[in-house]
């Protein structure tokens, strides 16, 4: 089996070769070895831009319309509302940052000729905004320190919102002081009507004016974005893990699923044109010419799904690095079931800039067809917990004045020569018999969004013309790829409740390999109830041509209990027991599983030392897990080294070392571990509560340690008193623990 795998990635990575060319400009980008960081125009900026031939980049909006802006995204009609964080690092120690004086733009092209012209304060005074979602005339909103989500709503059409109702609000939800890097962004509508976001364990559905929430047992995963492609395959990265893309093999609720060579050889390089030295990593992050070397504060991914650019651009992976001030496009490519990623371009980047303080932090397809690169154009990027007095970043902001540049921000579109612009949108104010001609328009955008209308909407008069567009019996305006039309169909059922067995037999057998995939996704709702009629139809393709067909038949299928379906899960992997995606898929399914049993796991203790290690693990398993592995035994990075030391059986998380391990959180740690030096030091997590660290400790210590609760004395929980012990002991401490350090306390 091992020799079969290594031919397959041999496959893999000839086919990366032979099909992805360097596409270069005329001009070569000129190296900026010694960049000013003085503030530049937005008209200077543009000039230091360097994207291949074909591409220009335009501006959209700039200061003083626009300031610190991090994320975009656009109703109905083609408004943009920009999340601001009007108080974010505003000098190195990060003063005032959790004051509530941020706020949410609403900006406007009345005369669609790509730029913005008018301008609103949508909302005000929050708490660094992390998450919006536009659902009809409402935006919803989550703050820093909060896991509520708020409605906010314009009913007199002033640009200024009047309505404000609370959608979702966990009231054992304990608010948070976490710091800006460990919590959640996304709130990504999928094509499977369910919202999803990173960090938390959780998503959302939007019916009737509120969220129901549904749990994701392995957690949130990724830290700065979340997308989603023309399929619902969602697209995850972790800036903390320095993984730029990550979790893209299966869906989330099914488990953790990333496989080791998903990413091809030197992804994780980067290529920048200017010199940077100011980065968290220090020394071993840069090159000789003093340029970033590997992804490390990666963010703001998209895929690109829109109507302005060259065909071969549709599909690929957009991520952002605001440190490296560059672009990464990369091609995707799907083999045997598996996602694979190549950087689109031979050691250099699709979009990278000279200028200092350029600092794309998002992307996003728009109305348009073109894409959108949100750029905070900040000098400091880094959160304060990685800024403080003495370390390698804080010198190098003090000593290039990186503090100074604040309070500006742009929007940029990025256009391609000679393909014309499409036509503003204007869907809030059509019929809803009028929005299904949009399931097939070959802008993502207009997809998703007549799709989410008509959802929100509840009107089922469009039902059987849906299920006409679903089974092909009819076809949509603008449809030159109409398998999409067919699965947004099929969806918009879904989301309306009105799908039926007669479809979705209809669409198992139709010939396009990605709708059929779509219908066995959607059968799951049946299988769980054991419905033997869907179970034999899923099962005819329990063969497929397609390995994607296979790979969701083997998930939905393992989500019924019935004797039928768990026989089909079975010959499936012995059938495929050389393919190591479904070989991964079958890994990752036991785990999920093994995660839903950890609170089987627990018994015998106490309520409250139970509730501390389940809280623990779904902190590990959202945030620690990035770095170290849902598993605790590592995760590997690009280029196959460890993003950071296992944990399993680890010496801190022994019995006798709590207070190491207490110190190493609330402190941060550096230098080799076991003989071995890893990317980037452990950061302080001090700025995360008390309970918080003593929850994913205790979790910790429960899972990777020896401990054995049974056993009198030898408990693994970590209470709350003991943290702040901890921490009052190490008040003034500004520099992390070094392992000889720590072994020399008793």
């Amino acid at each position: 089996m091992k020799i079969k795998f290594q031919v397959i990635a041999l496959v893999v990575l000839s086919i990366f070769v032979f099909t992805c060319t360097s596409h270069e400009n005329d001009e070569k980008p000129v190296f900026n070895a010694h960049p000013s960081p003085a503030y530049l125009s937005p008209e200077q900026s543009l000039k230091t831009m360097y994207l291949p031939k074909g591409y220009h980049i335009e501006l959209v909006a700039s200061e003083p319309m626009i300031k610190d802006p991090v994320t975009i995204t656009w109703d109905g009609n083609g408004r943009m509302y920009v999340a601001e964080m009007l108080t974010y690092m505003k000098d190195a120690d990060a003063t005032g940052e959790r004051l509530p004086l941020s706020r949410i733009m609403l900006l406007e092209d009345t005369d669609n000729d790509g730029k913005m012209d008018k301008s609103s304060i949508f909302v005000d005074s929050l708490l660094l905004p992390r998450m919006m979602q536009s659902v009809g005339k409402s935006l919803l909103v989550n703050e820093t320190n909060s896991i509520t989500i708020t409605s906010y709503t314009d009913t007199n059409n002033d640009g200024k919102a009047d309505v404000k109702k609370i959608v979702y609000k966990n009231d054992n939800y304990v608010p948070s002081d976490n710091n800006m890097e460990h919590q959640r962004s996304g709130l990504d509508w999928n094509l499977d009507n369910w919202m999803y976001m990173t960090y938390e364990p959780v998503r959302f559905r939007y019916t009737n004016g509120t969220l129901q929430v549904d749990s994701i047992p392995n957690g949130g995963q990724g830290q700065w974005g979340l997308t989603h492609d023309n399929y619902g395959r969602l697209f995850f990265s972790s800036a903390g893990g320095e993984t730029p893309a990550l979790g893209f093999q299966i869906n989330p609720v099914y488990g953790r699923l990333n496989l080791p060579d998903q990413l091809s050889p030197g992804f994780d390089a980067v290529w920048p044109i200017i010199a940077t030295p100011d980065v968290q990593g220090g020394e071993a992050r840069l090159r000789p010419n003093n340029t970033l070397n590997h992804f490390t504060g990666c963010s703001g991914q998209s895929i690109y799904r829109g109507d302005g650019f060259p065909k071969d651009f549709v599909g690929d992976y957009i991520v952002c690095e605001p440190v490296g001030r560059i672009v990464r496009r990369a091609k995707v490519y799907d083999i045997k079931g598996g996602t694979f990623m190549k950087n689109a371009y031979d050691s250099s980047e699709f979009i990278s800039s000279s200028d200092m303080n350029f600092r794309p932090v998002n992307s996003a397809t728009g109305p348009d067809g073109d894409l959108y690169i949100v750029d905070m154009y900040h000098g400091i990027i880094q959160q304060g917990n990685w800024t403080k007095p003495g370390s390698f970043l804080r010198n190098k902001i003090d000593s290039l004045g990186l503090a100074k540049n604040i309070g500006r921000g742009r929007i940029y579109r990025v256009v391609y020569d000679g393909i014309k612009r499409g036509p503003k949108p204007d869907l809030l104010n059509e019929s809803t018999a009028n929005l299904l001609k949009y399931l097939g328009h070959p802008n993502g955008w207009w997809r998703d969004n007549a799709q989410k209308l008509i959802i929100i909407r509840n009107d089922r008069s469009v039902v059987p013309e849906l299920k006409s567009i679903a089974t092909g019996q009819k076809e949509v305006p603008k449809n030159d790829t109409g398998e999409l039309a067919r699965i947004h169909a099929l969806w918009t059922l879904e989301g309306l409740n009105s799908i039926d067995k007669e479809t979705l037999v209809h669409a198992l057998n139709d010939p396009n390999p990605q709708v059929r995939k779509t219908a066995v996704w959607i059968s799951e709702a049946y299988l769980r109830k054991n419905d033997s009629q869907m179970i034999d139809e899923v099962a005819k393709l329990k063969d497929d041509p397609s390995y994607d067909v296979r790979v969701q038949v083997f998930l939905s299928m393992s989500q019924s209990k019935s004797d039928k379906a768990i026989a089909v899960v079975k010959e499936i992997i012995k059938d495929n027991a050389d393919n190591k995606m479904i070989v991964a898929t079958s890994d990752a399914l036991d785990k999920n599983q093994m995660v839903k049993e950890l609170s089987g796991r627990l018994t015998g203790m106490s309520e409250d030392d139970k509730s501390t290690i389940l809280h623990g693990a779904l902190t590990f398993r959202s945030f620690c897990a990035n770095c170290h592995g849902a598993d605790g035994k590592g995760l590997a990075t690009g280029s196959g080294t460890m993003a950071a030391p296992p944990l399993v059986g680890a010496a801190p998380l022994q019995p006798s070392q709590k207070y190491t391990a207490m110190r190493i959180l609330l402190g941060g740690l550096t230098g080799p571990v076991e003989g071995k030096t890893y990317p980037a030091e452990m950061p302080s997590m001090a700025a995360n509560r008390d309970g918080w660290i003593a929850d994913v400790l205790s979790y910790a210590r429960y899972e990777f340690g020896t401990n054995s609760s049974n056993k009198k004395n030898s408990s693994p929980v970590v209470t709350r008193s003991e943290v702040k012990k901890i921490r009052e002991e190490m008040k003034g401490r500004n520099e992390p623990w070094t392992l000889e350090e720590l072994n020399k306390i008793k």
